[in-house]
């Protein structure tokens, strides 16, 4: 089963992957174009709220996946996948999701922005760490022979330069950044995904034999990613705006990211691929669901914990 799923690998040719990375980079450019400087006072406004919010997707969720992984043996593919999703940032429709859930939008683009730089070094780190730890895992880790610093390097190019430029031009051309915003988020999102289910489509046989093993364990990761922020949220005391926007930012990650991390230095390794793939298609069904379910009963704001 192991050597077949792994078959299944999203070939890219330079210039598909090159096209790959510019969608990545627009969609975080699109997102950056309504980030400014005062987004990053809120760490020093609510300095509990970032912490929290920044430990509960690059601290905790890691070391859950670990446990789940452990606990639960996937094919070593399927398992780096896990520890791949679960180290990188937050997803870029996060702060849409949070603003429709009613929770803290504010808090949202924070979390986005200060996730997005720190991700440049912690998202290789902890992909390299926690594959590391786990014996079938650290194999493929071994058999790649992955460079740190070109995946740093990389994820810099595709989060980091963007999100500078994105804010350079929404300060100095705020009225044509607002314009933008929506056009490029929209555009650049349905062109990635687009790409991805083109890739996908070349192997669709494959693709929905191991849909049913792929899919249950991405609805149950993603529900314990979900439930990290949730009930961590809940048990420091912050209030329900907070609590939602925590929920959303540690449940919706970057897997597109993911993908292209995996199509680069992993050759489209099967199980990774097909585990990004689902998640990043269900974490848009989650967490519009919840979204949709939490804007319906709406919320009542209260001071800042």
């Amino acid at each position: 089963m192991e050597q077949l799923i792994d078959q299944v690998h999203i070939n890219f040719d330079t210039q598909s992957l090159w096209t790959l990375n510019l969608a990545l980079a627009l969609v975080m450019f699109g997102i950056a174009l309504e980030i400014n400087t005062n987004d990053f006072k809120q760490l020093f406004r609510q300095p509990k709220l970032v912490f929290t919010g920044v430990a509960c997707q690059f601290l905790v969720l890691p070391a859950l996946t670990f446990f789940l992984v452990w606990v639960i043996q996937p094919l070593p593919s399927i398992a780096l996948g896990m520890f791949m999703v679960a180290a990188c940032p937050g997803g870029n429709v996060s702060n849409f999701f949070t603003h429709l859930a009613g929770g803290n939008s504010a808090l949202s683009v924070t979390l986005t922005a200060i996730a997005t730089l720190l991700a440049v070094v912690m998202t290789p780190f902890n992909l390299n760490f926690w594959g590391s730890l786990y014996e079938p895992t650290a194999s493929i880790l071994t058999q790649v022979s992955i460079e740190p610093l070109e995946m740093v390097k990389l994820v810099a190019l595709l989060l980091g330069v963007p999100l500078v430029l994105g804010m350079l031009v929404g300060h100095y051309m705020p009225t044509i950044a607002k314009k933008m915003a929506k056009g490029f988020k929209i555009g650049s999102l349905l062109f990635f995904i687009a790409l991805v289910f083109l890739a996908l489509s070349k192997n669709m046989d494959i693709f929905f034999e191991y849909v049913f093993y792929v899919f249950w364990l991405v609805l149950f990761h993603n529900l314990v990613a979900m439930l990290t922020g949730f009930s961590i949220a809940t048990f420091l005391g912050f209030n329900k705006a907070d609590v939602r926007c925590l929920t959303i930012e540690t449940g919706i990650q970057n897997s597109g990211l993911g993908l292209l991390l995996i199509f680069t230095f992993f050759d489209g390794l099967g199980g990774m691929a097909l585990l990004a793939a689902f998640w990043g298609i269900w974490h848009l069904i989650s967490g519009l669901a919840l979204a949709s379910f939490w804007g319906y009963k709406g919320v009542q704001q209260k001071e800042v914990v």
